[in-house]
Formats: structure tokens, C-alpha cells, sequence
């Protein structure tokens, strides 16, 4: 299928308000859409059927599953896609400025009083639309972050929501488990190495400590990497990868419930830094901080042919793959408005007026598409 004909496809079956997602996973030059042929909602509570989830922050609310069986699957494989030139400046908003102070200031006051290690703070900022097309934010977005999973989601009982996220929240291949500790913000410079601060490091680390225990009941075989500063669009990141291999008594609703929230988006300890946001945001997060991606999907192509690694089971060249994103870099668009999501990790080294920088240039990501 040529992009014409594939952008065309998904063109029809947003104007028939019939769900879908299109999407591209990291330095990758394959773009896969799925279109689902009915308007049903469908949901998963134990995520064992196979198909592509869009799950919320608080797992008691619903997330939503487009099945494989009942849905078009279209594949293309591009480099860039052509669209029209934006040359509008980005513009960002200051009015919400000292409410996101104040609750920053909170976060570090509880913290302070050992109640919480870390809390991840977040707000949203609104901006209104000339022409919301999907189809064409999809393509700006594929064209700007290339480290990123871009996607257009769209349910006509739930809504649409468009994103870059740097954040895989975790893979399975197999039996093999790869999930990211990503943490840490700072804006790219052209040429400058980063310098990163304790409070960078000290909250990156704290990810990477929650996340090899939470796992070390399911897994064994834990491998962790050497920390890196990695770029995704405007911003860099410190990451560590850490690698395991599933307990054959494991399934995957076991794993998602240790990892999602993770730290870096909610907080440690999690329940109560859960709490904490969901008493003092003064919004719903929704779909913002959850999690997408493929759910349970055969994959055929092995890694290596040679027979010692088909041989091996985490290896095998025919594997149940599972991939999750975390959503962050998103935004809702209804009503001809963007609802963009934006948020940062607390820490007792926070400076409140940073935090509030932190989430401008976080808005940045969306805004440079929108406009």
C-alpha cells in the first residue's frame, strides 16, 4: 500500500467515526495503523486477549482494547512524510504558573516531612484549534520526534489523543522482559555535554531501585545497564535498560500492576504518592500517565538465525511480544481545543520555579505540531 492510499484509509474511518490508532515506534520507519470495523467499545480487565490497549493512569477505570480479530491492519514503511510547512512560532501560556507552584511547594512540604521519597506533579494546558485533523498531526508528529512512539488514537466513545512519548513503560519477547528507568529533565543543546544535577541523578536512580524490585518476585536473571543521557525532541533524559527473563509462573496483568504507575510518573512509595496526586491535581489524568501499545501479538522474525538462539526460549524466532508506552508528550483533542498534559518528578531538591520551567518546555513537544 503507497501513503496516499493509506492516509486515505485512515481519512475514511475517522470521517465514519469508527475507532482506530496509527502509530511508530522509535527510530523505526514502519508506520502501522489498525483500524477497528465497528464502533463497540471494547475493554480488558486480566490483558490476555491479543490487540493494542490505551490504558489510564488509575487502572480502576477502563482500558480500552482494540482487538486484533476485529480490526484492518495496515503497515508502511516510510522515512519522512510530506506536509504542509509550519512556520508559526510556539507559544506558550503563564496562567497557570502559581497554582503549579503551589502544588509543587506542597509536594516538596510532604516530602520533607517523610511521607514520600518522590511525587510526580503534573498540569495541563489548553489551546484552541483552527483544524484539528488527526490524520495530519500524525504525520507532523512521525516527521519531528523520530526517538519517540508517535500515535494518533481515536475512540468515538472516549475521544482522541495524539503523542510523542520517550517512555517505554516495558517489553516482553518471549519470556525476555525489557522495561526503561527514564528520568531527569533538561532542554537539548546543540554541542554542550549535559551537566547533571543530584537531583537529576537521585531521582533517575530511585526509578531504577523500584523498578528491580518490584520485578525481582517474577523474573530472574536481572541485567541493569550503565545510566545514559538520551534526547527525545526538544528535551534529554538520563536512562538505564533493565533486562530480565519471566518466571515461567507469570503472567503479564502480574507485571503490569508492579510497573504501572511507575515512579516516574507517579511516585514512591506508589500508593501514596498516587493519593497524593489524586487529592491535590484538582483534574482527572485520564488517559495521560497511562500506558499503549501491542497486546499479546505473534512475532515471527527471529533475531539471529543461528540455531543456539532459535534454540533458546527467550529467543525463539516465533514469540508472544507485548509493547507498552508510557503517555506522556500527549495531548486530547476535542471541541477544537488541545488539552496538553505535562507534569515533573518532586523530589526534597526541587525548586518550584524549575519545576514550573520544566513543564513549559514539556508543552513544547505537542506545540510544535499544533501550529
Amino acid at each position: 500500500m503507497d501513503s496516499n492510499s493509506f492516509f486515505n484509509q485512515l481519512e475514511i474511518q475517522y470521517a465514519k467515526k469508527l475507532p482506530l490508532v496509527v502509530y511508530s515506534r522509535p527510530i523505526n520507519s514502519i508506520i502501522k495503523c489498525w483500524l477497528q470495523k465497528d464502533d463497540a467499545l471494547y475493554t480488558t480487565e486480566n490483558f490476555s486477549e491479543s490487540g493494542f490497549v490505551f490504558a489510564p493512569f488509575d487502572l480502576n477505570n477502563d482500558t480500552i482494547l482494540l482487538p486484533q480479530e476485529k480490526c484492518e491492519h495496515h503497515t508502511l514503511e516510510v522515512s519522512n512524510l510530506k506536509t504542509e510547512n509550519k512556520n508559526q512560532a510556539v507559544q506558550t501560556s503563564n496562567g497557570k504558573k502559581s497554582e503549579h507552584i503551589h502544588l509543587v511547594s506542597k509536594g516538596i512540604d510532604i516530602i520533607e516531612s517523610g511521607n514520600l521519597d518522590k511525587v510526580v506533579l503534573s498540569r495541563f494546558e489548553t489551546k484552541d484549534l483552527e483544524n484539528a485533523n488527526p490524520v495530519k498531526l500524525f504525520k507532523r508528529l512521525f516527521n519531528t520526534y523520530k526517538n519517540a512512539m508517535v500515535y494518533c488514537w481515536y475512540h468515538p466513545k472516549v475521544g482522541l489523543w495524539i503523542g510523542a512519548t520517550p517512555e517505554l513503560l516495558f517489553k516482553v519477547e518471549g519470556k525476555r522482559l525489557t522495561t526503561i528507568s527514564l528520568a531527569g529533565t533538561k532542554p537539548f543543546i546543540e554541542n554542550k555535554a549535559p551537566n547533571w544535577a543530584s537531583k537529576e541523578t537521585v531521582e533517575q536512580q530511585i526509578v531504577t531501585d523500584y523498578i528491580t524490585k518490584q520485578i525481582e518476585p517474577y523474573t530472574h536473571s536481572v541485567s541493569i545497564s550503565e545510566l545514559e543521557t538520551v534526547r527525545a525532541g526538544n528535551l534529554i533524559h538520563l536512562k538505564t535498560r533493565v533486562i530480565s527473563t519471566i518466571k515461567d509462573d507469570t503472567d503479564l496483568k502480574s507485571i503490569i500492576d508492579v510497573l504501572h504507575p511507575t515512579p516516574a510518573v507517579c511516585g514512591f512509595p506508589k500508593e501514596k504518592a498516587k493519593q497524593f496526586i489524586i487529592e491535590n491535581e484538582n483534574y482527572d489524568r485520564n488517559y495521560y500517565t497511562g500506558f499503549l501499545g501491542e497486546l499479546n501479538l505473534k512475532e515471527s522474525k527471529s533475531r539471529n538465525t543461528n540455531r543456539r538462539n532459535v534454540e533458546n526460549n527467550a529467543y525463539s524466532s516465533v514469540k508472544i511480544q507485548s509493547n507498552f508506552y508510557v503517555n506522556l508528550r500527549c495531548a486530547e483533542i476535542k471541541d477544537n481545543k488541545a488539552f496538553i498534559y505535562v507534569g515533573g518528578g518532586i523530589t526534597k531538591d526541587s525548586n518550584p520555579e524549575n519545576e514550573w520551567e520544566e513543564t513549559v518546555n514539556k508543552t513544547k513537544t505537542i506545540l510544535k505540531v499544533l501550529y
